[in-house]
């Protein structure tokens, strides 16, 4: 059951699991997505990237910075059902061009090099096959100084591992933190943020070509 959940938490299906694995996304994630899309400082031009964007909220928030209309925003994810109820979400900014979403892996994402300004995720690394290999694609396709922010409540991620949820070792910081610079990020730091009474952790790094 415990290793049911956390496969489902790594790619929700449509299913009662899924279902329920869905609202858990959409309560718990907001305020880590939210964070994540302010730490990043998008900017009204930018190229923006989430990846593993779930049901889409931290996409939906990222959209309302990007008031220019060179900005532009992508979302990457492999679930299927994610990949619907984002677009369902999202379905006016689709429309209008401003966002664009692929179903995909994060190790082979359907993107040019050198593109992206800044890149957010939240709860996402853990659930990567191969840490490196995901890594190395966020850098590529990111632009010479552009930002990774991701946001996560270590505590709480901790927990899930101690139970058996959370598979491997995958979910440990230092693991995902030591792939980013192995693929050629610099500035790699991990700071506990302070939020309304909740503290979460922000890790940033730096694409360096």
């Amino acid at each position: 059951m415990l290793a049911n959940i956390g496969k489902q938490l790594g790619l929700p299906t449509r299913s009662l699991a899924g279902w329920l694995v869905s609202k858990f996304l959409c309560v718990g994630n907001r305020m880590l997505e939210e964070n994540a899309v302010r730490l990043s400082g998008i900017q009204p031009r930018d190229t923006v990237l989430e990846v593993g964007h779930g049901p889409g909220l931290g996409l939906q928030a990222a959209a309302s910075l990007l008031t220019d209309p060179s900005g532009s925003l992508i979302g990457v994810d492999y679930s299927e059902y994610m990949h619907q109820m984002a677009s369902e979400l999202l379905k006016d900014h689709l429309a209008s061009g401003k966002v664009t979403l692929h179903l995909c892996d994060v190790a082979a994402m359907p993107l040019a090099d050198c593109t992206v300004d800044k890149l957010f995720h939240c709860n996402c690394y853990y659930f990567w096959p191969d840490l490196r290999k995901g890594t190395a694609e966020l850098h590529r396709v990111m632009k010479p100084g552009g930002l990774m922010v991701t946001t996560l409540r270590l505590h709480s991620v901790s927990a899930l591992a101690s139970r058996g949820i959370m598979m491997g070792t995958n979910w440990c910081p230092e693991a995902y933190m030591e792939a980013l610079k192995e693929s050629g990020f610099v500035d790699i730091r991990m700071e506990d943020v302070k939020h309304s009474e909740n503290t979460f952790q922000a890790i940033y790094a730096t694409c360096q070509k």
